[in-house]
Parts: structure tokens; sequence; C-alpha cells
């Protein structure tokens, strides 16, 4: 059976490229989550009123990709210390944020928080300020067409991922 991940890194471009290249990864878009409201178009989740965080939703197969293999992903393609920013990205959609879809998820999340902030904390790095909330209840809104494999309809589109440089320091074997 299937499993979907939801996750904010800043722009959604580049995160949603890194995600579909995964071994294990059916399927991913991109779209509007965790804001108040419903059906926002691109304009007003950049205009800040409506609190969505630009999201990949993640399709895979836990039998060969795990969830803490996404998570470990999810880690290093971005600052998860920065907030509300990604790079030259500034604003409330740019924010780092994680939406679980079962108490399994929720559990595998703050772990992997703890165990990357660990190797943040001895790089000398800030706290991790990304949201780790339940997707129950929240609406995951599909961003315009045009978004969609955005970077795969335009490969030297932007990309905007500021990591850390800190690797996660487990190596996930799927």
């Amino acid at each position: 059976m299937n499993s979907i991940a939801y996750f904010a890194t800043g722009c959604f471009w580049g995160a949603e490229r890194r995600f579909w290249q995964m071994d294990g990864v059916l399927e991913t878009s991109v779209g509007y989550m965790g804001g108040m409201r419903a059906n926002p178009s691109y304009e007003q989740v950049c205009s800040g009123v409506t609190g969505h965080a630009e999201m990949v939703k993640v399709v895979f197969d836990p039998s060969k990709v795990s969830y803490l293999r996404l998570l470990q992903e999810f880690w290093m393609m971005h600052d998860p210390t920065s907030l509300n920013q990604q790079g030259g990205d500034i604003g409330t959609q740019y924010r780092s944020a994680i939406f679980t879809t079962s108490h399994e998820q929720m559990q595998v999340a703050l772990a992997s928080c703890q165990m990357y902030q660990d190797a943040l904390t001895t790089a000398g790095m800030d706290r991790i300020c990304t949201e780790i909330l339940s997707a129950e209840g929240v609406e995951y809104y599909l961003a315009e067409e045009y978004h969609q494999k955005y970077l795969q309809k335009n490969p030297n589109g932007y990309d905007c991922h500021s990591s850390t440089g800190v690797p996660y320091p487990e190596t996930v074997a799927k």
C-alpha cells in the first residue's frame, strides 16, 4: 500500500524535483497547505495573506523507500534553521514544515528532527524551526498546472535551495 508525505522546504520547484528523482517515489505534486484560505492562488499565497506554505506532496511505496529516507532528504535539501526564508526567498510561504499523515510518521519526523538538530548543534548551527504538524483536517490545495513538474518543463529554471551543508548523521538503507 502506498503512503503520502507532505514537505515544505521553501520554493517547491526544486524540492519536487529532488523527491521525484528518488527510487520508490511514485508521484509528486506541488501545492499549498497550512493556511486559512480555501483554494488559494499562487499570487495570494505569495502575498502572505493566506498563511499557506509551498508544499510538495510525495506518494511513495514504503517497501521501496522509507519515510525516514524521505526525511533525510528533506533535512538536507534546505536550511531548516532559517525562519520563513530559504536563500533569497523570503516570506511565510517559504517556511520549513512537515505535515504527517499518521501517528507513526509523526514519531519518525520528531525523532529525525532531534537527530538532525544534534548534528547541527555539533556543527555550531542554530535551532531547527521546522513546523511538524498533523495533516489531519488540513487541506492540501494543488498548485496551478504551470507549477507542476516545473523543472521538468524548464530544466534550467529557478531552483532555490540553501542547505546547511551538514549531512544527516545516519545512513538509511532505503
